[in-house]
């Protein structure tokens, strides 16, 4: 009897999942394993909200297992020392696991392939898992990568994706292996009260209701922040319990411009991926340095506070970060204006918002996140780089009626639009009975702030 480790990272489904199949294929025994890797918990990216979600996606990964007659081996430490150790206890020949992008996936991948080859074991690694297309699969042909988007877009949509495999039908493991208890969510102290399921069955039902019946209207309504009609697959997308391969598949087999337009937001996520990929120190450095000089000591610091409270005196910006710490997750166009009021108002390092999304964030990774940071801070690949979103104006566009304000900033639910938008304009005896700050900084002076930081007067 041979056998071989699955480790399962970013990936925690059955569907669509190329490591296992391909372990099925040519093994008699497969040992699906989870590493609670102790690196990614000191580095400080094991948030609550993250952790209370895996919990939710390892319960569904080892219960579809069993279905199966399998089961899910769970470990914690060291990544390779666990592995190898569970690769000596069943005498496996082989390790498959999904291709990573970033420094740290990199470097366990290397240190995992040294290891067991020192053992005489032999590593797999797929691409194409996490996400649609593998990173360099697309590029241009006078660099390593794609640093603007449209382009890129243009060569993805053409290239050809691979078939989406059908989950096993049996996954035998052999008897030994011991396993930690499961995680579980209500284990996980500080999650966010209104933090979504997480799962594959999840994902799946979740996939399946929006392509019927929210995808038709995600083109023309996808910015509506009260409408909220964007797919929420975000978190599922970054834990792998669904798989972007045959979430663009079934997109295009649905058809329509709602379908178009989301398989074109799946291959933006696939774009920060590749760049990543080629660059991986832009996780933390600027991907191109524009001689931001930005604002630091007490002021930006309790500025920055104000902001991640939801106390800016922007409504808009406000209901947004009350929205992620409320639910984990906020709308894209909640984080497009976050980021732009702290970035390009305030002036504050796109590293510190960054660091606070990901602190917050379900479907917080390092390629979306840093990335879309730095594409909004005017350091990453927009081609406009000195752009600002007035959030006022964006509020009006994008908020017309003030319901999503409403929501998420209760003390103005009496305030009808457009006025809840500029509560500042108010007479100021109407004024004292919104228990609502003034605004951190005039818009005329945060521009200011921003030209003269960047030097660009």
């Amino acid at each position: 009897m041979n056998v071989a480790v699955v480790l399962f990272t970013s990936d925690l489904r059955l569907h669509d999942h190329p490591p296992l199949r391909a372990a099925l294929s040519s093994c008699d025994r497969v040992v699906p394993l989870f590493v609670r890797d102790r690196a990614v918990d000191a580095a400080g990216f094991a948030a609550p909200n993250r952790l209370a979600f895996l919990a939710d996606c390892l319960a569904g990964l080892d219960a579809a297992l069993r279905d199966r007659g399998g089961r899910l081996v769970v470990r914690s430490g060291d990544v390779t020392r666990e592995v190898c150790a569970l690769v000596r206890e069943c005498d496996a020949d082989e390790v498959h696991m999904a291709a990573g992008v970033s420094n740290h996936a990199r470097g366990r991948e290397e240190r995992l392939r040294a290891a067991l080859e020192a053992e005489g074991r032999r590593l797999y690694v797929h691409e194409a898992v996490i996400t649609a297309a593998a990173p360099g699969s697309v590029r241009p042909a006078s660099s390593d990568h794609f640093a603007v988007f449209t382009p890129y877009f243009r060569r993805w949509a053409e290239l050809p994706l691979r078939p989406v495999l059908a989950a096993p039908r049996t996954v035998p493991v052999p008897e030994g292996p011991g396993s930690e208890p499961l995680p579980r969510r209500g284990d996980v102290a500080g999650a966010s009260p209104g933090l979504a399921a997480g799962g594959e069955r999840e994902a799946r039902a979740l996939l399946t209701r929006w392509l019927r019946s929210g995808a038709a209207r995600y083109e023309e309504a996808h910015d509506d922040l009260a409408g909220d009609a964007t797919s929420r697959l975000s978190p599922h997308l970054h834990f792998g319990t669904l798989s972007p391969t045959e979430a663009v598949q079934r997109a295009r087999a649905a058809g329509g411009p709602g379908t178009e337009a989301f398989v074109r937001q799946l291959c933006w996520r696939d774009f920060h991926h590749q760049v990543l990929a080629a660059r991986p120190d832009c996780a933390s450095r600027d991907y191109r340095a524009r001689g931001d000089r930005w604002r630091t000591g007490r002021d930006a610091e309790e500025e920055t506070e104000a902001w991640k409270e939801g106390r800016t005196g922007y409504p808009v910006v406000d209901a947004a970060m009350r929205q992620l710490r409320h639910e984990g997750w906020m709308h894209n166009r909640g984080r497009l204006l976050a980021a732009s009021f702290l970035t390009k108002t305030l002036y504050v390092d796109w590293r510190i918002g960054a660091r606070h999304f990901l602190d917050l964030l379900v479907d917080g990774d390092l390629a979306n996140n840093q990335l879309n940071w730095q594409w909004v801070a005017g350091t990453g690949t927009d081609t406009r780089p000195n752009r600002v979103l007035n959030p006022v104006r964006q509020g009006l566009r994008f908020d017309p009626e003030g319901r999503y304000v409403h929501r998420w900033v209760p003390e103005l639910a009496g305030l009808p639009a457009p006025q809840v938008h500029e509560p500042w304009r108010l007479p100021e005896a109407e004024r004292a009975r919104y228990d609502y700050p003034a605004p951190l900084i005039g818009l005329a002076d945060g521009l200011d702030r921003f030209r003269r930081g960047r030097g660009s007067e």
